[in-house]
């Protein structure tokens, strides 16, 4: 397969409105009209009690890369390192609420959203996306960036959703800026059988690309081999033209520590993105970042199962042993 590499942002907004670049000088009194010193990112997703997925998880990331975490929870989720033990969902009146707690209060740079738990609460996210977008545009102000990771698959194999609820979620997909799938929930996208190669994958991620409008940043971490690719693929701007693809290469981590590892990038992702200039540029700091996470994350010590990474591996020196 040719993979044609841009040299440009690969996801153009899909409205025109220019947003301020986070990050910088918040000016002498940080008040009204002067950018704000972190880009403000907020998740939606269950939780993890041990603290290496979910909110969690979510929140870590969001700290690892310089920006303000903010997090409202679709399901209490009770799980450690072994797996899942049961999940208390509040539903959507509650989860609206939380939303338009945060949205009618704090100017929102990027969204992560994640575990959704079922079609109720995945159709209330949406409709919330829908008014502030509608709100932004009524002010001249962009809508922020939206990720989505779509929780669909346990690692088991196990569908988490019923088929209305991944119905929901590939209309969440359609109000996404990119969506990040592993392989198993690709095929639920798409579809399909569980990729085994990744040309089987890329084919999968571009079809899927192409038919739903969506930007894939495909997960290669399900595959085995001495490497561990990512693809960033992106639908064509013209009509039956084929989407473009970039991929990430890096060694594969050999560590049985992998909790929680796609909420993490996602979150990386959304983190980054208000900082970085497109989405090629945020994709490949997500996956060097968390490239060094992994390879941190046997010494956290954290559980006797599948541990999590360690997302301050880069930013907070570790205890003398």
């Amino acid at each position: 397969m040719t993979l044609a590499l841009p040299q440009h942002d690969p996801a153009p907004r899909r409205d025109s409105a220019r947003r301020p670049a986070a990050g910088g000088s918040p000016g002498p009194d940080g008040g009204p009209g002067a950018r704000p010193s972190r880009p403000r990112v907020l998740s939606i997703a269950g939780t993890d009690p041990t603290g290496g997925a979910g909110i969690q998880a979510d929140l870590k990331s969001f700290a690892a890369h310089g920006a303000y975490g903010m997090a409202v929870t679709t399901a209490l989720v009770a799980q450690n390192t072994h797996g899942v033990r049961s999940v208390h969902v509040p539903g959507p009146a509650f989860l609206r609420e939380q939303l338009d707690a945060v949205s009618d209060d704090v100017e929102i740079d990027a969204v992560k959203i994640g575990m959704v738990a079922d079609e109720a609460n995945a159709r209330e996210i949406g409709a919330w996306l829908d008014a502030l977008a509608a709100a932004r545009t009524d002010t001249g102000r962009a809508r922020p960036w939206v990720v989505l990771d779509p929780v669909m698959v346990a690692t088991s194999g196990h569908r988490l959703l019923d088929a209305g609820a991944e119905q929901a979620v590939r209309d969440l997909a359609a109000r996404a800026d990119v969506v990040t799938p592993n392989l198993p929930e690709l095929a639920v996208l798409a579809g399909h059988d569980v990729a085994t190669t990744w040309d089987d994958a890329l084919a999968q991620a571009t079809s899927y690309a192409a038919t739903s409008g969506a930007v894939v940043l495909l997960k290669g971490g399900h595959l085995t081999g001495e490497t561990s690719p990512d693809a960033l693929v992106v639908p064509a701007a013209v009509p039956g033209a084929s989407p473009s693809v970039t991929t990430f290469d890096a060694p594969r981590v050999d560590t049985p520590h992998t909790h929680g590892t796609g909420c993490s990038l996602s979150a990386a992702l959304a983190a980054l993105r208000p900082q970085r200039t497109g989405w090629e540029e945020a994709a490949r700091d997500a996956k060097e970042w968390l490239t060094g996470a992994l390879r941190s994350g046997a010494a956290l010590q954290v559980g006797t199962g599948r541990g999590p990474v360690d997302h301050l591996h880069a930013t907070s020196p570790v205890l003398p042993r």
